[in-house]
């Protein structure tokens, strides 16, 4: 249900999803720069993280 939630923010928002799965780091800054130069390329970013296992 978790996953869940993080998909639907992510969406909305592609930083806020990035933010519950890996916090302050480097890929929450990249996030919001790729969201900054477009939607698309944020939200890309975004599921690509949430997808992986780390």
């Amino acid at each position: 249900m978790a996953d869940f939630i993080r998909v639907i923010l992510s969406v909305i928002i592609p930083p806020v999803g990035v933010f519950f799965k890996v916090g302050f780091g480097m890929h929450f800054w990249l996030n919001i720069l790729l969201t900054m130069m477009g939607y698309v390329p944020g939200l890309v970013h975004a599921i690509w993280i949430l997808a992986s296992k780390e």
